[in-house]
């Protein structure tokens, strides 16, 4: 006996499509979660400046900056400028001008210890 083909059901075409719809939803929903946890290849940290400017110690690595082994607390603009707290009407091109202008604003005054943030 020969076996006759029985075409496909209207709810067996609608299951398949449903199915594979669902499928793609999951992968296009997980594709954020698998890329994020694939390794990234690691850069070393900025290189780290130090310079003696009017008699202060100024060092700095990355947008992290010390006057006399005191951090000063600096932000980043949208634009890719800084500034800091000590003079926030002006901002400078990188991290050390931003030090050097803190530096002519204390003037003789010591940078104070910054309050530990909370969050």
């Amino acid at each position: 006996m020969d076996a006759v083909a029985v075409p496909p059901t209207r709810r067996a075409l609608l299951r398949t499509a449903f199915t594979a719809a669902v499928l793609a939803g999951t992968a296009a929903a997980l594709a954020p979660v698998l890329r994020a946890r694939r390794p990234r290849p690691v850069t070393a940290p900025a290189p780290l400046a130090e310079e003696t400017y009017r008699g202060r110690h100024i060092a700095v690595r990355s947008h992290q900056v010390w006057i006399d082994g005191r951090p000063l607390h600096v932000m980043r603009r949208a634009d890719g400028s800084y500034l800091s707290g000590i003079n926030h009407f002006e901002s400078f091109a990188t991290p050390l001008e931003l030090a050097r202008a803190a530096v002519d604003e204390l003037g003789t005054e010591r940078l104070a210890l910054a309050a530990p943030h909370h969050g």
